[in-house]
């Protein structure tokens, strides 16, 4: 089957899946106006999953190739199908395709879920596989793109059995915890603030004492999710004025 032919197959029966209902209650979720089928994400991933078996022999390029035009196509399924294909090719990763990935970033990703999705499959794989990437990542926290300040956040967080986590520097962490400490977009103090919670698993004290720290000035938001897995008796703390 032709890779055109391909994308036409992933379509018409991503169509076939949709729920009218599924789509309209989406949308709750979400500020800005989603492009979506209305189709649990299980499903989806299964789609996914049946396709890249038919593209798998193709070389890296032309799967990207594909993952682009499902990106460039707006619809959240497409989106999840396009990370799902391109992070199961995560081995393959080189350090240039970082450029690639910023770039998909920058024109496609337009909303919380594209976004944590391509960090948690796509960019956090490259800073395990490439560290002194991270800079990089760092600089993000600086952008006028609110997605990628979120980004420069959720990409240090990874799924660790039965819960989210961080495995990364604590320094690295609280520093783009401190570029972001006063964002205006409430999404970005969610995505830091996730952070420093995935990051408060292995490293609770460290992180209390920076929520501690920042406390006055820190975003409830952000502060309310820091502390979310800590003890009652430090979120008491942390919540006092």
């Amino acid at each position: 089957m032709g890779t055109t032919n391909i994308l036409k197959k992933v379509r018409q029966e991503l169509k076939a899946n949709g729920d009218e209902k599924c789509r309209r209650d989406s949308q709750k979720y979400f500020k800005e106006k989603i492009s979506c089928y209305g189709i649990r994400t299980p499903i989806v991933r299964k789609i996914a999953k049946k396709y890249f078996k038919q593209i798998k022999h193709l070389d890296k390029k032309e799967i990207f190739a594909l993952s682009e035009e499902l990106f460039k196509n707006q619809y959240n399924e497409e989106a999840t199908i396009a990370i799902q294909w391109v992070g199961s090719l995560s081995n393959q990763f080189v350090k240039s395709d970082f450029k690639i990935f910023e770039n998909w970033l920058t024109k496609y990703i337009d909303n919380w879920a594209k976004n944590d999705d391509f960090c948690l499959h796509i960019i956090h794989p490259m800073i395990e596989k490439y560290p002194d990437l991270i800079d990089k990542l760092k600089s993000w926290s600086h952008s006028k793109n609110m997605w990628l300040r979120r980004a420069s956040a959720v990409s240090f967080i990874t799924r660790i059995g039965a819960f989210y986590a961080t495995r990364h520097n604590l320094k690295d962490i609280f520093e783009v915890a401190e570029t972001l400490l006063h964002d205006k977009e409430d999404l970005v103090q969610k995505g830091y603030g996730w952070m420093l919670k995935a990051a408060s698993v292995h490293n609770q004290k460290e992180v209390f004492e920076f929520v501690m720290k920042y406390k006055s000035s820190m975003p409830r938001t952000a502060l309310r999710y820091a502390i979310e897995k800590m003890p009652a008796n430090l979120k008491k703390q942390a919540m006092m004025k």
